[in-house]
């Protein structure tokens, strides 16, 4: 089954929870802190694998965790990191966060690795509190969550050639004619319901890939037909054919369907619009007079595009029509096939500065990344954690914001799932 688009949710370990701890041990009176370090949790990553070509194994597996990191111990013994989780994609598959058109990650080559989803950072334990001045502390830090993501995912087939046209045209029979592409061929619209791929060897050392493009009909950059799911994978061709069916069997205006498919890019993308076109005019077997296809192929080289006549049923004119396509193939820039050399991180949003919102509850509510990340990282059952954490918001200018917001005392303050009461003083 050809699956091009999923939905997935993604999520990093948490990291481990610092120890909290004190060395007891015969003959030694103050042994002082001894509590570990939580282990980092382990990261999402996604890494390109070329054996695969569709996004299936999506369809029923849509959650994915990686693994939480361990809690630290007494004696200094920090807590095991939790193990990554690899996820096998496509190579052409597009990241994106659902909900919006961000691209986190575009993951064009062969073994290309991201991590989409990193884990958090372990709590640190009492241990590393311990200071000249404050030798007994009695609280420690918890694991920091990983993050989480709902994201979108996107195959876009890799191919140097899109095959482009009305449905009927004959892009299948034209693939299956120069590669070992099978795809289903009959005579009635939307044959083709989901892109074919083929790989034209010309000579020994000599080949390109091309795809088959179905559904693309007037109204397809709105939804009509097969719509826009499958224009995005003409995105990443260098070089469209375009196929005219010049039998006269449709009905159709071949030079009409040329320009409504054209205006179909350019409503898809500025930039699709503007990708190398040859045009093929096809189906010449079943025409009489040659000589009646000059008119067409002269509007056509009017557009400014070069002008081919075949028939991919036959053969006749397929390798001339082959070779052109190679010859400008070699003058378009190729995708760079170096993988890069570090692993891509993909991190959060930008940092969210503190600000203070007024609920409909009257409650005092504080967002802010670096703020959140506090509270979530303080154990709020135990007093000298909370303490620490009062001292750490007012060294940050969190209370001085909370009373120019007209907070008063007794009144209800929230940062992220924690609920206070602010108290003056």
């Amino acid at each position: 089954m050809f699956l091009d688009e999923a939905r997935i949710e993604v999520a990093g370990g948490r990291g481990g929870n610092g120890a909290l701890s004190f060395r007891r041990e015969k003959y030694v009176p103050r042994g002082g802190p001894d509590g570990g370090d939580g282990g980092h949790g382990g990261s999402i990553i996604f890494v390109a694998d070329q054996s695969l070509g569709t996004l299936v194994d999506f369809r029923y597996n849509r959650r994915h965790r990686a693994e939480n990191g361990g809690h630290g111990l007494g004696s200094n013994k920090s807590g095991k990191d939790g193990a990554d989780l690899t996820i096998k994609v496509p190579v052409g598959t597009a990241v994106y966060e659902e909900g919006s058109d961000q691209m986190l990650a575009d993951l064009t080559l062969a073994d290309q690795r991201v991590v989409i989803a990193p884990g958090g950072k372990g709590g640190r334990g009492n241990a590393r509190f311990s200071s000249s001045s404050h030798q007994t502390p009695r609280y420690c830090e918890k694991g920091q969550p990983g993050v989480e993501r709902l994201l979108r995912l996107e195959l876009k087939l890799l191919a140097d050639v899109g095959l482009v046209g009305f449905p009927n045209v004959g892009k299948s029979t034209l693939i299956s004619r120069i590669s070992a592409a099978r795809p289903k061929i009959a005579d009635y619209p939307f044959t083709t319901l989901v892109p074919n791929l083929g790989v034209v060897a010309l000579e020994p050392g000599l080949s390109f890939v091309v795809a088959d493009i179905p559904g693309i009909i007037e109204g397809a950059s709105e939804g009509a037909g097969l719509g826009i799911r499958f224009l995005k994978h003409v995105e990443r061709t260098r070089l469209l054919v375009h196929l005219l069916d010049v039998s006269g069997a449709t009905g159709r205006d071949p030079l009409e369907d040329f320009d409504i498919l054209n205006r179909e890019l350019r409503s898809y993308s500025e930039a699709l619009a503007e990708r190398p076109q040859v045009v093929a005019l096809n189906k010449a077997d079943a025409v009489a007079d040659m000589a009646s296809l000059d008119p067409l192929a002269e509007a056509v080289r009017e557009r400014g595009y070069e002008v081919f006549t075949l028939s991919a049923a036959t053969g006749t004119g397929v390798q001339q029509l082959l070779y052109h396509v190679k010859d400008r193939l070699a003058e378009l820039p190729k995708p760079s096939a170096e993988p890069e050399e570090q692993m891509l991180v993909i991190r959060p949003r930008l940092e969210r500065k503190p600000q203070v919102v007024r609920e409909e509850d009257g409650a005092l509510r504080v967002v802010g990344d670096e703020v959140e990340r506090l509270v979530v990282m303080t154990d709020l059952n135990n007093d000298d954690a909370v303490r620490r954490l009062h001292r750490q918001l007012e060294s940050r200018g969190i209370i001085s914001l909370l009373r120019r917001s007209g907070a008063q005392e007794g009144d209800t303050v929230r940062v992220g799932e924690a609920e206070f009461d602010f108290v003056e003083g």
